[in-house]
């Protein structure tokens, strides 16, 4: 699709001077406002405990989630490990340090818990070296901490075959980078008078069309973006990952980034999108903060009573949202011990009134007891 005589927006006469239609954005940007402050007094109200579960939580998903969008599957012990190594959180042994894990890492909790420190250059080379510490992106050397040089042609983001390929967008030259960049990075730091919400989703936006780097310009057009939603939050506390979002949706994603880096310079789709992927990444949340409070108070209730160590270890599988009903054979597997051993366990837990028991015979079933 062509718009006038250009292909892309960063080709237009008026880049990047964005336009979007208020009006049209006005009813999500209260909805998507107000579950922000619903969630943030819900965890205000809980106490420092699951505010810090949720906040390890969140940056755990945000993490793992941000590297999924570009196929890359990181191990959830592994950077939950790192995470709570950094925020001083305690969850017990801690998996061995894993150095690219420990960059992105860096990088997410730098964006968040710095959120009002300015985003210069210095800082994005910063993130961009501890996304690659070894200097490789999987076997191809890049250029880290360093503007991108089109030196093997220019930056395409293309899907397919060799000899098959698609393009689907074409960044800017390099040679236009720095000023591009600094244009950026002045916007960035500036009082301008966008809506928060609005100026993450533009910042987001506006990164990843300028495509500055060899690679991880997605990780970091989204770090750039929760940075701006934490300010936007007037929190660096983060309870909600809208990467993990973007993961759930990520077909729908680079079909509206394509669809607006192809189009005109307003982009009230994209803000559009970027607001109720937002709004679904807050509701998210909101489940995972009722699990977390349910998980409490069933320790509340029933956290004096003596468990050993295949019943703490089943119950809190229970309490994480186990799939099914669980059987006596679930049981042994998940505790690695015999169906009889599994099955004192279980009437143990039914007599004291933990467990209870659904149906008979060979649809026997366990549920845990509604708490008093």
């Amino acid at each position: 699709m062509k718009c006038g005589d250009y292909n892309y927006i960063w080709q237009a006469e008026d880049w990047p001077n964005w336009r979007y239609d208020l009006a049209a954005l006005a009813t999500p940007l209260a909805e998507v406002s107000q579950a922000q402050g619903l969630l943030i007094g819900r965890l205000t109200d809980a106490g420092l405990a699951l505010r810090d579960e949720a906040t390890l939580t969140a940056l755990t998903q945000e993490a793992m989630k941000t590297s999924e969008i570009e196929g890359e599957l990181l191990q959830a012990n592994s950077v939950r490990s790192s995470i709570a190594r950094r925020l001083g959180v305690d969850i017990g042994a801690l998996a061995p340090i894993d150095r690219h894990v420990d960059g992105l890492v860096s990088m997410v909790l730098d964006a968040t818990s710095n959120c009002t420190a300015p985003l210069d250059e210095a800082r994005l080379m910063g993130w961009h070296a501890a996304l690659f510490p070894s200097g490789y992106s999987g076997l191809n050397k890049i250029r880290v901490a360093q503007w991108r040089d089109d030196a093997n042609g220019s930056m395409q983001v293309v899907s397919g075959a060799y000899g098959r390929q698609k393009v689907h967008f074409e960044a800017p030259p390099a040679q236009y980078l720095q000023a591009q960049m600094q244009q950026f990075l002045g916007w960035m730091n500036a009082k301008t008078p966008e809506p928060a919400l609005i100026k993450a989703a533009l910042a987001h936006l506006w990164f990843v069309t300028l495509h500055p780097f060899d690679d991880g310009n997605g990780r970091i057009a989204r770090a750039i973006g929760d940075l701006l939603l934490a300010r936007a939050d007037g929190s660096p506390q983060r309870f909600y990952s809208l990467s993990a979002q973007i993961q759930r949706e990520r077909k729908s994603y680079y079909q509206i980034l394509e669809h607006t880096q192809k189009g005109t310079m307003d982009v009230t789709a994209w803000l559009q999108w970027f607001l109720q992927a937002l709004q679904c990444a807050i509701e998210q949340a909101h489940i995972t903060v009722d699990a977390s409070l349910g998980r409490a108070r069933f320790w509340q209730q029933w956290g004096t009573q003596p468990l050993n160590p295949r019943q703490a270890k089943v119950l809190g599988k229970l309490l994480e949202g186990l799939d099914s009903h669980l059987t006596n054979r679930k049981w042994a597997a998940l505790a690695k011990c015999s169906a009889d051993t599994a099955l004192r366990d279980i009437n143990d837990l039914v007599a004291r009134g933990i467990l209870q028991k659904i149906n008979a015979g060979r649809s026997t079933r366990y549920v845990l007891s509604k708490l008093t």
